[in-house]
């Protein structure tokens, strides 16, 4: 495995003194035999040392789990993604929603 991959992995960690993402920069790796990885890590927020172990197994990607069908699969693939504006759309939405779908449903608004 590559190290500036389990680099960028630890940066998804966060400093547990002050909460903040750890930087790729701010990571070392101390080194690592089979799964097992050992890295110093520094806060720049709080300047805080670490030292992380970490496990990381390759292997064979997770079976997908879905009951949609062949179609609804092919349907959905070739959508594009939803985007910031339609998040916040739907947050906006959902702020005022009381939750009755029939209602919601017979006036026809979605």
């Amino acid at each position: 495995m590559e190290e500036g991959f389990i680099k960028r992995l630890i940066t998804t960690m966060k400093c547990g003194v002050c909460g903040q993402h750890y930087e790729v920069g701010n990571v070392r790796v101390l080194g690592h035999r089979d799964d097992l990885w050992f890295m110093s890590v520094f806060c720049p927020s709080c300047r805080s040392q670490g030292l992380v172990a970490v496990v990381i197994k390759e292997g064979k990607l997770p079976q997908v789990v879905t009951d949609f069908t062949e179609e609804e699969q092919a349907k959905f693939r070739g959508m594009e993604a939803v985007d910031a504006d339609e998040v916040l759309d739907l947050h906006d939405f959902l702020k005022e929603f009381d939750g009755d779908f029939s209602h919601l449903f017979s006036k026809g608004e979605v």
